[in-house]
């Protein structure tokens, strides 16, 4: 077994390629040293984009997945792709345009959360939309003043931050996690924290923008009814 994929989107969002090395190849994907692809975790869709040799070789990747022990990154090759050996050196290219429309409406969610004050059930985000459920019996939720209040908060142009917690701080504020059976990985020393001040402060491990201006403006295409206590809100680009 290979080691623990070092993950360089954790620390920068918007680092588009990153230099690796080919630790392992499998029929479930291929395992690098490092990586700058997400890999589809949280709701969030993983990266795609591609891993290009010096001898002219280009793999494009259909997805980016957690391998079962949740420390190693599997890139996934689209069918044809040619092959690539443990040794091999590759530049990690995501597709940004792609990327970036995923942490802006990723970085939405928090935002429509913050709007919501109760227990979260779940969520998705693929490029092109966004939802998150609710635990909320009973909804008077209006798309047309969730729409003009969360573009408020986009409008405030406000920071969103990382930082890091120990598993113990995080115990002491239980609080912080918004979603029902979310906890952080097992044996992890800190935890990470996206910090939107005065609007969202929660654990989470996906990619965000870095001010909430540069979300753009959005709008609340729907609000379902899933289950007796469950509510579903879709957002989507303006």
């Amino acid at each position: 077994m290979s080691a623990t994929t070092a993950k360089r989107f954790d620390d920068d969002a918007y680092l588009d390629h990153c230099q690796a090395t080919v630790v392992a190849v499998s029929d479930t994907g291929i395992e690098l040293d490092q990586t700058v692809c997400y890999a589809r975790s949280g709701g969030q869709a993983g990266d795609t984009g591609t891993l290009n040799t010096a001898d002219g070789r280009v793999v494009v990747l259909a997805d980016t997945v957690y391998a079962d022990d949740r420390t190693r990154i599997l890139h996934v090759p689209a069918p044809d792709a040619p092959a690539l050996a443990v040794g091999d050196r590759v530049e990690v290219r995501i597709d940004w345009a792609r990327r970036h429309r995923l942490m802006r409406l990723h970085t939405c969610l928090h935002l429509l959360g913050s709007l919501i004050p109760v227990p979260v059930t779940g969520c998705s985000i693929s490029p092109d939309s966004a939802r998150i459920d609710f635990d909320l019996p009973e909804s008077t939720l209006d798309k047309a003043v969730l729409t003009d209040q969360l573009n408020a908060l986009i409008d405030a142009k406000t920071p969103v931050n990382i930082d890091r917690i120990t598993p113990e701080q995080l115990a002491a504020q239980p609080d912080l996690v918004r979603t029902i059976g979310a906890a952080p990985p097992a044996g992890t020393s800190t935890i990470r924290i996206v910090d939107i001040p005065g609007v969202d402060r929660q654990p989470c491990g996906g990619t965000h923008v870095a001010n909430t201006g540069e979300i753009g403006a959005m709008v609340v295409t729907k609000i379902e009814k899933k289950s007796r206590t469950n509510r579903r809100v879709v957002v989507n680009f303006a």
